[in-house]
């Protein structure tokens, strides 16, 4: 059983270093928006929040998808837009989060 709870916590620890290197991807130059004009359906629910823009990290650079739907946590959440950051050799994409 200890074993079993060990693995679980190793592959857990692995799992979380993977995606936190994943969001710290290094930009010299912070990749370009595409030239779309995303126009919002309508929400699935009324507590759906429509989420603007979005990054993620793909090998050395970042994709952009853009636009969709997200259902807040809790009531009263608010959604704290992500943004790009300097960094000392570039750019990091900070995902959008709740607050």
């Amino acid at each position: 059983m200890k074993a079993i709870i060990k693995s679980i916590i190793a592959g857990s620890l692995i799992a979380f270093a993977v995606m936190d290197s994943q969001a710290q991807v290094v930009v010299r130059v912070r990749p370009s928006r595409p030239k779309v004009v995303v126009v919002a359906p309508a929400p699935p629910s009324p507590r759906h929040v429509w989420v603007e823009e979005d990054w993620t990290p793909r090998g050395r650079s970042y994709v952009w998808h853009g636009g969709y739907y997200v259902e807040p946590p809790r009531p009263a959440a608010v959604w704290v837009p992500g943004h790009w950051a300097p960094r000392r050799h570039g750019y990091v994409w900070i995902r959008g989060h709740w607050r």
